[in-house]
C-alpha cells in the first residue's frame, strides 16, 4: 500500500438564512498525510489532542469504515493518519465535515473504489444528517443542497466565486453545534417560515447572478437561526458594524458559530490591520472561495531492488 495526503478545505454553512443547505468551501485546509501501519492510530496537534481521539474512536476511522461497509467491505487495512490541521475545532468553519470527508476518502483510496462525487456526497450526508458543510468540502464553491433522507440534491456553484473575499472573525472559544442548536425554536409560525424561506430563496437567487450586494442583504436578514444564536455571540452586533464600515456588503454567523463571517467584493490589507486594532481579542483571516474541494495527492516512492 501506498503513502497518500488528503487535503479537505473548511466550510462555512448557513450564510445567513440556508439554513442546513447552503455552504461554500473556503481557502483554509486540513491535511492527513496516510501511510501504512500495523494498527490504526490518529496523530493530531497538541491543541487538538483534548478533543480528537487517537485510535478507531477517530471520526475519520468512523467515516471510513462506514464508508468501507455502504459498499461491501467490512474490513481496511491498518493506516496511520497524521494530521495537519488549519481549520479550529468547534469554531463554525466545518472542523468535523474534515475529518467526515476525509474518511470517505481514505475508504476510497485504501479500497479503491472510485467513488464518483455524488456517491461521496451521499455517504457524507448519511454520516452527517445534512449536506451543508460535506457538499461544499468535497465538491468545492457554494453549494446549495437538499437532503431528505434518500439520495441529496445539489447544485454547485463555481464560476465568478474565486475572486470574492471571506473575511472570517473567530473568537477565542470554542461552542459546540449541539449547544447552539438547542437555542433554537422547535417550530415556527407559518408567516415565520414564509418570511424565513423566502429569504433563503433571494439568497440563492442573488448567489447564482452574482449579485453579492444583494445576497449580503439577505445574509442579514436571516430568521432562521442568528437571531436565536446571538445572545452566544457578544462581538457579532459590533462586529457586524465594522465589516459594514469597512466595505462588507453583509456579515453571517458561519454555521453553529462562533465564528463571524464577512463577504466583501475587495478587501485590503489595511483596512484587516484596522479591524484588528478595533478588535484585538478576536482573530481577522482573509480566505478566498476553494472550487476544488477534496483534493488526493499520491507520494510517489522509489523502489529499490538489490541487484
Amino acid at each position: 500500500m501506498s503513502n497518500f495526503t488528503i487535503t479537505v478545505p473548511a466550510t462555512s454553512a448557513n450564510l445567513g438564512p440556508g439554513f442546513d443547505s447552503v455552504g461554500i468551501a473556503l481557502s483554509k485546509y486540513a491535511t492527513f498525510h496516510c501511510e501504512p501501519s500495523e494498527e490504526w492510530h490518529f496523530v493530531v496537534p497538541e491543541a487538538d489532542r483534548p478533543f480528537i481521539p487517537s485510535g478507531k474512536e477517530n471520526l475519520i476511522y468512523q467515516a471510513a469504515i462506514f464508508t468501507a461497509k455502504e459498499f461491501g467491505h467490512e474490513e481496511l487495512p491498518a493506516y496511520k493518519v497524521t494530521t495537519s490541521n488549519d481549520v479550529p475545532v468547534s469554531r463554525g468553519l466545518g472542523s468535523s465535515s474534515t475529518a467526515v470527508v476525509a474518511g470517505i476518502e481514505l475508504a476510497n483510496q485504501l479500497l479503491g473504489l472510485e467513488l464518483s462525487e455524488q456517491e461521496k456526497v451521499i455517504v457524507a450526508c448519511k454520516i452527517e444528517g445534512h449536506p451543508d458543510n460535506v457538499a461544499p468540502a468535497i465538491c468545492g464553491g457554494i453549494v446549495i443542497a437538499h437532503y431528505d433522507h434518500d439520495v441529496p440534491k445539489y447544485v454547485k456553484l463555481t464560476n465568478g466565486v474565486e475572486s470574492l473575499r471571506w473575511l472570517a472573525v473567530v473568537p477565542d472559544f470554542h461552542l459546540k453545534t449541539e449547544e447552539a442548536r438547542d437555542l433554537l425554536p422547535k417550530k415556527f409560525s407559518y408567516k415565520e417560515a414564509v418570511y424565513a424561506s423566502s429569504t433563503g430563496n433571494v439568497l440563492v437567487a442573488a448567489l447564482a447572478l452574482h449579485d453579492w450586494k444583494l445576497a449580503g442583504e439577505m445574509m442579514e436578514k436571516d430568521r432562521f437561526h442568528q437571531v436565536y444564536r446571538s445572545p452566544l455571540l457578544p462581538d457579532f452586533a459590533p462586529v457586524s458594524k465594522a465589516l459594514k464600515t469597512a466595505g462588507s456588503v453583509g456579515t453571517y454567523v458561519s454555521g453553529a458559530g462562533p465564528t463571524m463571517i464577512g463577504l466583501f467584493e475587495q478587501l485590503s490589507e489595511d483596512k484587516i490591520e484596522e479591524l484588528k486594532a478595533v478588535f484585538p481579542h478576536l482573530y481577522f483571516e482573509s480566505l478566498r472561495t476553494d472550487t476544488e474541494g477534496v483534493q488526493v495527492e499520491k507520494c510517489l516512492q522509489k523502489e529499490v531492488s538489490e541487484a
